[in-house]
């Protein structure tokens, strides 16, 4: 009789076993984590075009980001100089009711409130921090509270912004300067509050009732300079609607870039589920016929073992 199970036997069929049971592992690997490795070493060769892929993608969503935090800042400094502007054309449109009508009587009541208006514009905040004030974000950039303030002083003095105007980095060679300083937003509209302040308060004053002709050349005057005043303020606002624009464009390209990027990345580290499902089941059913045939190895060795042991007895 010829002996069939032989140690030579055995280790084929487990290191068949053990290989079957590494390609069950490395099935069930990806079916769980829907990938073809969990590390670079896994992809081989082609860990170093995905390196530079993920670092590609990063860049870019480190200005996704940045373009992003402009896009929120130029949106609030959007309505804060609209602010400006309404509460600059609301004055040159009192100045020219109170001409119409040929009284002053509540005008100075009106430009109050105009004033606070361009103030609160002025002194606006996003995320904690003035828009206007240029590094010096934690200071009001307007000092003055009222209309007779502009007058204790020179105008420059009642603004605490710096020089320094807010730039960033949204793209590869391309740098914004999104920043709008207080005093070149709102110069023009407060120098023409504090000359209204002055005369109301000067020896051709008050205006508190009918207009006199020196009272009404002077408001006729402050008219043209306030058409000027609300031009200017309509230009740097128009300059930010333009930059928001150029922002959501760059945002909308980084988007597409970094999902083509993620794309080429997943074409090479996302597991085909078909293939990998197969090779699982496939792999199980090799390890159930590994296992079985080293139980039949194993039965035939007992079997020859015993009928020896029969025939030659110790």
């Amino acid at each position: 009789m010829t002996r069939v199970a032989t140690f030579g036997n055995y280790q084929t069929a487990l290191l068949n076993l053990m290989n079957t049971q590494i390609k069950a592992n490395d099935a069930q690997e990806r079916v769980s984590t829907q990938k073809n490795a969990t590390d670079l070493v896994g992809f081989g060769r082609q860990s170093e075009t995905l390196t530079a892929l993920k670092g590609s993608s990063a860049r870019l969503q480190g200005f996704l980001d940045t373009s992003n935090s402009v896009a929120a800042r130029l949106t609030s400094q959007d309505l804060a100089m609209n602010r400006v502007g309404e509460g600059t054309e609301g004055i040159r449109s009192a100045l020219g009711n109170a001409i119409a009508a040929d009284t002053s009587v509540g005008l100075m009541t009106e430009l109050e409130g105009l004033f606070q208006s361009v103030r609160g514009g002025l002194n606006t905040k996003h995320q904690g921090n003035y828009l206007f004030a240029g590094s010096s974000v934690d200071v009001e950039p307007l000092a003055a509270q009222t209309m007779s303030d502009l007058t204790t002083g020179p105008l420059a003095a009642q603004f605490r912004n710096d020089s320094l105007k807010t730039a960033s980095r949204v793209a590869e060679g391309t740098t914004l300067e999104t920043g709008v300083l207080a005093s070149d937003l709102g110069t023009d509209t407060l120098a023409i509050l504090r000359d209204i302040q002055v005369f109301h308060e000067g020896p051709q004053g008050p205006l508190s009732g009918k207009l006199t002709e020196p009272q009404k050349t002077f408001l006729t005057s402050q008219l043209t300079l306030l058409e000027q005043a609300g031009k200017a303020v309509t230009e740097k606002t128009a300059m930010t609607g333009a930059q928001a624009n150029q922002v959501d464009t760059l945002i909308a390209s980084h988007k597409d870039q970094i999902a083509s990027l993620d794309g080429l990345v997943a074409d090479r580290t996302d597991a085909d589920m078909l293939k990998a499902v197969t090779d699982l089941q496939l792999s199980q059913v090799a390890i159930q016929a590994s296992a079985q045939v080293i139980s039949q190895l194993r039965s035939e060795e007992r079997r020859v073992g015993k009928e020896c042991r029969s025939r030659w007895p110790p």
